[in-house]
């Protein structure tokens, strides 16, 4: 294998995600993560734009990363200010990074209606900031912003900044599609007609705002780019960047290109779901390599098929990356998942076994009453295991109780208490909370934390209710499905009743249930 250079920019691009603010101490852990994994870049921050991030190159010393190389961002010098006295440029020195990475501008729309210089001006800024960083002994990687669009509208001028950057000392120069408005068959061709002309490392930066980062990246590479920009989970402004995980999956597994090491492919999903948690972002289900929906099956052909040879209807080995085959219940699929349960629990099963006829019609009971199984992978699990009796409850119900309330102010909150039985001890507990679903789950972890400690890893991550039957009015029954998430995994879990605190409870103690079956496994 050959290798690429992978440049995770989750800390700066993936922050300007809408809804992400990393504190400080996000920012470590996230950097400790990928160092783990064995990135060989991390692009930790802006330092002459924000305290926080001047704070991050400061803390990042005391670490001992193991792989990754730490890098600080800015841009060239200013229009008119020589590049020693730019202050810019003066704290990405005082960083301390060994790695800089500044961008310059290469469209001439930009030259000329953002920053409002001339275009000879433009090519000193590159080459005065380049030369800057060099003879202060860091390596100095040059993003060229914009360049697509920049070499589209003008390609002799856009190739002149490269070759400004170049002749000062860059060690790489990367190529950006700010504006995520390229197409790959566009990016692959206009590499190809300038990598000639050029003795300097190539790299891509790719954005998402058509869907296509991650193709644009794959065709960078094609065309002979060595190092690969982006954010894990697609963090990043607007649409997001290109995919580091999905790029880093398709490199070692279609392509055989080593970017990471090849030990540590498996830990794509786990470090995926790791930053997710952290950044209060949902991994999307169908996240290619590492979403939850990524080797799931529901059709009954397809998972005949897959039982026969699971090259049928996947493209990898879900462990390469982390991930696992899963096989969904529904009317779609019969007895097959049933089976498939069940051995994973040891237990022989084939599908005229009394046992196996028993437990379709049980599963098509829960569903002819409401339940959706399908949707609910968690609970089904529970569901299979509490019927072949190889399930053992972590705690019973002695009862609980909730309440809401409105205030004059019109402030609306609920309290809950709860009783639960672990081991034989009754314990209580009271607690408080928007709604009465949070105080009842509020009540139940501080009962359970005492004796489950790991239950902190988890929070929920969507809430839904569905009623089943309109013509019922508010005596219809309802479904409410929990979906739940820890630092490597999430899960679905549903309860369905006439009272909607009775099926949320339903939900929320599946949830609870499976999370510590799961932690049992390992």
């Amino acid at each position: 294998m050959s290798g690429i250079t992978i440049y995770d920019t989750t800390l700066r691009d993936g922050s300007q995600t809408e809804g992400i603010a990393f504190s400080l101490s996000d920012k470590i852990k996230i950097a400790k993560k990928l160092d783990e994994i064995g990135i060989h870049y991390i692009e930790g921050g802006w330092p002459g734009s924000n305290p926080k991030d001047k704070a991050f190159f400061k803390d990042i010393q005391k670490e001992k990363l193991k792989h990754a190389r730490v890098v600080a961002f800015g841009s060239t010098r200013r229009a008119k200010t020589k590049a020693p006295e730019d202050a810019n440029l003066r704290e990405l020195v005082r960083s301390q990074a060994e790695v800089i990475t500044i961008f310059g501008k290469t469209w001439d729309l930009h030259i000329a209606d953002v920053i409002k210089t001339t275009l000879s001006e433009n090519l000193i800024m590159i080459a005065d900031s380049v030369d800057f960083l060099k003879k202060k002994k860091k390596q100095v990687f040059y993003d060229a912003e914009h360049f697509f669009d920049g070499y589209k509208a003008n390609p002799e001028y856009a190739l002149k900044t490269l070759l400004a950057a170049q002749n000062a000392g860059a060690d790489v120069i990367i190529l950006c599609d700010t504006n995520g408005g390229s197409l790959p068959g566009e990016v692959e061709e206009i590499i190809s007609e300038i990598k000639d002309k050029l003795n300097t490392p190539l790299g891509i930066h790719a954005h998402n705002d058509l869907g296509i980062g991650v193709a644009n990246s794959i065709a960078a590479v094609e065309a002979g780019c060595a190092q690969v920009q982006g954010t894990f989970i697609g963090l990043g402004e607007r649409c997001g960047n290109a995919d580091l995980c999905t790029i880093i999956g398709i490199l070692h597994t279609k392509m055989k290109l080593q970017s990471i090491p090849e030990k540590n492919i498996d830990k794509l999903m786990e470090t995926s779901y790791y930053i997710s948690e952290i950044s209060n972002f949902k991994l999307a289900d169908n996240a290619p390599f590492v979403g939850h929906s990524a080797f799931a099956h529901k059709a009954g052909v397809h998972i005949d098929a897959m039982i026969k040879n699971p090259l049928a209807y996947e493209h990898i080995d879900p462990a390469i990356v982390g991930n696992h085959r899963r096989f969904i219940t529904s009317e779609l699929a019969g007895k097959m998942p049933i089976v498939l349960k069940a051995h994973q629990f040891d237990v022989n099963l084939d599908k005229k076994s009394p046992e196996t006829i028993k437990l379709l019609k049980k599963l098509q009971d829960k569903e002819h009453s409401g339940y959706q199984f399908e949707a609910a992978d968690a609970s089904f699990e529970l569901f299979v295991k509490r019927c072949l009796k190889k399930y053992k409850p972590f705690f019973k119900l002695e009862g609980f109780k909730s309440a809401s309330e409105k205030l004059f102010d019109g402030r609306v909150f609920a309290e809950a208490s709860i009783r639960v039985n672990v081991d034989g001890k009754s314990k209580f507990s009271a607690s408080d909370g928007n709604g009465p679903v949070e105080a009842l789950d509020h009540a139940l972890r501080q009962v359970l934390m005492k004796f489950y400690p790991r239950l902190k890893e988890m929070h929920l991550t969507d809430f839904k209710v569905r009623v089943l039957d309109t013509t019922a009015g508010t005596a219809a029954k309802v479904r409410v499905l929990i979906e739940s998430q820890d630092n490597t995994d999430s899960w679905t879990t549903v309860g369905v009743h006439e009272n909607i605190i009775e099926a949320s409870w339903e939900a929320l103690t599946d949830s609870i249930e499976y999370k510590l079956l799961k932690d049992q496994k390992k």
